[in-house]
């Protein structure tokens, strides 16, 4: 999986296309990304003290990365990613304009 957590991205697919945001979490085994702000679905929570309500939540669920594209950071458009070695270490770079994208 070439995105990864703090990577700023971009929805290209479903009910949430053309939002943008924060991935606060990336599960690779499942191929999942969990965004900031997308894909919110609504929860019920049953009461969890003797006197309290239960309550409808709402939370953001995971995402497939392939309906997640990555931020290019000069263009800021949703570009792929190619993975070149640099000095001795994988660097993620954007085919849009090129840049570099690891912090």
């Amino acid at each position: 999986m070439k995105i990864k957590k703090g990577d700023n991205c971009i929805v290209i697919a479903g009910k949430d296309k053309g939002k943008t945001g924060v991935i606060v979490y990336a599960y690779p085994k499942e191929e999942l990304v969990l965004i900031e702000g997308v894909n919110i679905k609504k929860r019920h929570q049953k009461p969890r003290k003797g006197g309290s309500k239960g309550q409808i939540i709402e939370k953001a669920m995971p995402i497939h990365v392939s309906n997640v594209m990555i931020m290019d950071p000069k263009k800021n458009k949703g570009t792929r990613i190619s993975i070149s070695k640099k000095d001795g270490k994988r660097v993620r770079i954007g085919q849009k304009s090129g840049a570099v994208i690891d912090k």
